[in-house]
């Protein structure tokens, strides 16, 4: 007998639930509007009644993961108690860091967005009013904004990086060459191995994200006293 249980109504959330799902499964490569009807059971031209076309899609992907990394710092805000202004943004960006962590391909959607989504406002709401709560002016606040950068969603954006297919291998002549011209960071690279396993891009790794956010954090402190 035909199963005749009715079939869970299509709405944006869902749309949105499912890209995410295959994102994480397959990187955002694999989310597609053919992929995301096959997870939910229906036809791909349904979809674009809940998002337009691809750039709407990404956009929604964004306000997910943002809406994640929001409900992240609230749970901690609200277990966390009284803490200096320093502790609350730490505490905060390696929440944040913990969501990215489980999306990597969100930090590339995030950093190509070219608007600014409407729950990122949130986030930088809680920021501010943790630091003037701090003592921090406003004027300082706002350059503690744009010092701290996109660690307040967990991630520190790479001057450079090569992406897939942008770490391929190095031929010893050529090897050979930047050592002769280049010494200094060719010296540098041969101390500093990079493991990626804990990172979202490069040279993102756990410890050079703390290391980062700690002088960030102790340059604010003194610029605040």
């Amino acid at each position: 007998m035909a199963d005749r249980s009715p079939r869970e109504p299509l709405s944006r959330e869902r749309v949105l639930a499912a890209a995410v799902a295959l994102a994480d499964a397959g990187g955002v490569e694999a989310v597609t509007m053919r992929g995301i009807a096959d997870e939910l059971g229906c036809e791909a031209m349904s979809l674009y009644y809940y998002v337009k076309g691809k750039a709407e899609l990404l956009a929604g992907l964004v306000e997910v993961i943002l809406d994640e990394i929001i409900a992240a710092t609230d749970a901690d805000d609200a277990a966390a108690g009284d803490e200096e202004w320093d502790e609350a943004v730490r505490r905060r960006c390696l929440t944040a860091r913990v969501v990215m962590l489980r999306h990597p391909w969100a930090r590339g959607v995030i950093a190509a967005h070219d608007t600014i989504p409407p729950n990122s406002f949130l986030i930088y709401e809680k920021l501010v009013g943790t630091l003037v709560g701090g003592g921090f002016s406003y004027d300082l606040a706002h350059r503690a904004i744009h010092a701290l950068g996109s660690m307040v969603l967990g991630f520190a954006q790479e001057l450079f990086d090569p992406g897939p297919g942008g770490e391929d291998e190095v031929s010893a002549e050529a090897m050979e060459q930047m050592a002769a011209s280049m010494p200094h960071l060719m010296a540098m690279a041969e101390m500093a191995f990079h493991e990626s396993g804990d990172g979202l891009s490069t040279c993102d790794t756990q410890a050079e994200f703390e290391f980062t956010l700690s002088l960030v954090l102790d340059g604010l402190g003194r610029a605040r006293a």
